[in-house]
């Protein structure tokens, strides 16, 4: 099967990776978008996609749109028999939906039609999720709105981040993909069309939700810490000073009603517990703004934190 992958994140890579790994696919192209340029130097930046088929030797193609037939003639060229798709990051439009004769089959990280859209591994565990999943469907006009073709669920830890569980799903999803393809060709899967009335949307994380509000439930403040590590950080004011937290653990029992809410309420090497409206959470790991990840070890020695230290929400970022 002649294949045409679509994708740009360490996610598509794992799907990507799955492809090459099997003999049955022949991965003709690779589309991505655009490099970048970020820091001082303004580097220009490859996406994880592109620098996985330059090592493979696989031509690579960065269309800066897909409007007006933009791609037509690559897909002329390379006929495939499948698109297929992983966090690619642009909406198809229907020229490229309908130009395979197996479809344009897309790997989503969640368990459809339960969030829809651009977010769906940290919605999941900023919602304190115990499951989710990853799901192949027919790409179609709407968003994620495709008849699925397989799924396969996975539990999300108390503690897992969602780097760990954006790890977990893109190896799911790399098998399932290689799975879906191996059954349209044979003739073996039956497509089903998703409960519109289920559906949630996974909104694009904003900036104002990276505050943290020590005045919500322990589980709500661990819940965000994990849901927003590795990125963008959960956030919060120490001294004035911004700060980012990551590694938290619940800490549910009593005995802190007398501190205030954000209230360093103990500190040592395993962690710097901080009350929250009912327990605590404890954080490992912390990064001051200009700053590398620092231990709570060093956040203590380095940073002077100690009990009777708060971490302050600012109002404007709520």
């Amino acid at each position: 099967m002649k294949i045409l992958f679509m994708g740009t994140p360490d996610f598509a890579t794992a799907c990507l990776d799955a492809l090459l790994a099997d003999e049955f696919f022949e991965v003709a192209g690779v589309v991505t978008k655009p490099d970048t340029r970020s820091g001082r130097g303004m580097k220009l930046n490859f996406s994880d996609v592109k620098k996985r088929a330059l090592e493979k030797n696989i031509p690579v193609y960065q269309p800066e749109t897909l409007k007006d037939e933009a791609i037509l003639p690559l897909l002329d060229e390379i006929k495939p028999d499948c698109i297929a798709v992983a966090a690619y990051g642009k909406i198809l439009p229907g020229y490229v939906i309908d130009y395979p004769k197996y479809g344009c089959v897309n790997v989503h990280g969640s368990l459809l039609p339960e969030y829809r859209g651009a977010s769906p591994i940290q919605r999941a565990v900023l919602d304190g999720k115990k499951e989710t999943g990853v799901t192949t469907m027919f790409m179609a006009r709407g968003l994620d709105t495709g008849d699925i073709l397989l799924s396969e669920k996975t539990e999300i830890g108390e503690n897992m981040t969602t780097g760990e569980l954006f790890d977990k799903l893109a190896n799911i999803g790399g098998k399932l993909l290689v799975q879906t393809l191996h059954a349209l060709k044979s003739g073996t899967i039956t497509p089903i069309k998703q409960d519109d009335e289920k559906a949630t949307y996974a909104e694009k994380i904003t900036e104002s939700e990276c505050a943290l509000d020590f005045s919500k439930s322990a589980d709500c403040v661990h819940n965000k810490i994990r849901g927003l590590s590795p990125f963008p950080g959960a956030e919060a004011f120490l001294d004035g000073k911004r700060i980012k937290l990551y590694g938290s653990a619940l800490c549910k029992e009593d005995g802190y009603e007398n501190a205030s809410f954000g209230e360093v309420v103990s500190a040592d090497k395993n962690g710097i517990k901080i009350k929250c409206l009912d327990g605590a959470v404890s954080v490992s790991e912390f990064k001051p703004e200009g700053k590398g990840v620092l231990s709570a070890l060093d956040m203590i020695n380095g940073r002077k934190i100690a009990v009777g230290k708060i971490f302050e929400k600012r109002e404007e970022l709520l």
